[in-house]
């Protein structure tokens, strides 16, 4: 058997060997920690709010508009497009003022305006079922109608008179003449004593 030669340069040469095994084998296990670790943790996830994607490009939101018809004693009468929560002084503003024969004492100013309504303006002296008449066809528009107008319907007086216009204000237009039967004090029985004197 021959004998193991055991030199000092070849134990130099093996503990090298092995501390480059140990070395390897140290970062393989680092490297694979490092790869479970990142497998295993959490996902931070960003939700894109569409909206706020959308405030850079410089869309503007359309806003809510009204389309309001505006006759009678005014200087430029016609249709016109206003803003949300417009009022009656701001149609009557856009038709560019009252005629010196408007009766602007019969309008009132402060009234909300809804979507589609035809804003009439009387003229001085004329009887409040033709101010508010739509159409020509002499019925009492449930929309536009002041209290004046209402109290000329019969039986109607000024009190229910004041609660169409309260409701009116608080709800909005009329969509139908059966719209009366929300209003207090309104019953079947009215309603078709009206019904052929009014519209919306």
């Amino acid at each position: 058997m021959a004998p193991v030669d055991d030199s000092p340069s070849d134990r130099r040469r093996f503990g090298v060997g092995a501390a480059i095994v140990v070395v390897l084998a140290a970062l393989a296990i680092t490297v694979g920690i490092g790869i479970l670790r990142g497998a295993a943790a959490p996902v931070d996830v960003v939700a894109i709010d569409p909206a706020a994607s959308d405030a850079g490009s410089g869309d503007a939101v359309a806003a809510a508009v009204l389309y309001v018809h505006v006759s009678g004693a005014v200087n430029a009468p016609g249709l016109y497009i206003l803003d949300a929560g417009a009022r009656v002084l701001d149609a009557i503003a856009a038709a560019e003022g009252f005629r010196d024969d408007a009766d602007d004492e019969a309008v009132n100013l402060a009234r909300p305006l809804s979507d589609g309504e035809q804003l009439v303006v009387p003229v001085i002296g004329a009887a409040p079922a033709e101010q508010q008449a739509a159409a020509g066809d002499g019925r009492v528009n449930l929309n536009t109608a002041d209290e004046a107008a209402l109290d000329t319907l019969p039986r109607i007086g000024p009190a229910l008179a004041a609660r169409i216009i309260e409701w009116r204000e608080a709800n909005g237009r009329f969509t139908t003449v059966e719209d009366l039967l929300a209003v207090p004090g309104f019953g079947d029985k009215m309603l078709e004593s009206l019904r052929a004197l009014v519209t919306v």
